[in-house]
């Protein structure tokens, strides 16, 4: 089958089955196709945070909520300086590390999570970042993108797909899901995509966002994937109106 005519079949919110134990071959192949694409665009990729420490990149990734990599890149030296251990930052004064890590925004809340990181790592796993999502999502700060990103980088493990805004949305343009939730879109990408591509495509679709499909500016005449993701978006607009004129006959 045709990966196009298999995309357009698989769509369908109706028809499309998230729970396949072997993807379809023609899908495989369109989405291959994609990866090729971003990798000839991107390279080999990693976080683009600094850290040097793994309790270094764990605070970097809390800093990143709703904030640049390149303004966390800016305010961690500072801050790194100022608590050189994990220790440091457990006992630290809040006050010193809001006034550090101001400009990342929700300073306050971020403040208490690092703090709290470093009171629990130490505690609960003798300063080592674990190893399981189910242990990282305990420390304060960590949802399921924080734990994907510092398991991943800091050991080499990946049990997951990390969903930030640009995935999210960069996965309903490509028509790999239809939901809104990031849990419930790293669940869909888990189901359709092989493991060797969950890593990598996270990060190519974090840099395709920021480069050229932005929120709320998309530059299409520069995109790499302007050929597929145009026809998968006139499709899309094809069934929003299709849906409408049947419920108006």
């Amino acid at each position: 089958m045709d990966p196009w005519a298999f995309l357009l079949r698989k769509n369908t919110q109706e028809s499309q089955n998230r729970h396949l134990k072997k993807p379809d071959p023609a899908f495989l192949k369109w989405f291959s196709r994609i990866f090729s694409l971003l990798r000839k665009e991107f390279g080999e990729v990693s976080t683009p945070l600094h850290f040097q420490k793994d309790y270094e990149l764990a605070i970097a990734v809390i800093l990143s909520a709703q904030c640049t990599d390149e303004r966390v890149n800016q305010v961690t030296p500072a801050l790194f300086k100022a608590f050189p251990t994990l220790e440091s930052f457990a006992s630290s004064d809040l006050k010193t590390i809001e006034t550090l890590i101001f400009s990342t925004g929700f300073y306050r809340n971020k403040a208490k999570s690092i703090q709290g990181f470093a009171k629990k790592l130490l505690n609960d796993f003798d300063g080592k970042i674990p190893k399981t999502i189910p242990e990282l999502i305990t420390l304060p700060g960590f949802g399921r993108k924080t734990a994907n990103v510092v398991l991943s980088e800091v050991h080499g493990l990946v049990e997951g797909i990390v969903v930030d805004t640009h995935v999210n949305r960069l996965s309903k343009v490509l028509g790999l899901t239809t939901k809104n939730d990031p849990v419930q879109v790293e669940k869909d990408l888990m189901s359709l995509l092989p493991e060797k591509y969950w890593r990598d495509i996270s990060l190519y679709l974090i840099f395709l966002g920021r480069k050229s499909c932005k929120a709320h500016r998309r530059f299409c005449e520069d995109c790499i994937l302007k050929k597929i993701a145009h026809r998968l978006l006139l499709y899309q607009e094809f069934r929003i109106l299709w849906k409408y004129l049947s419920i108006r006959s």
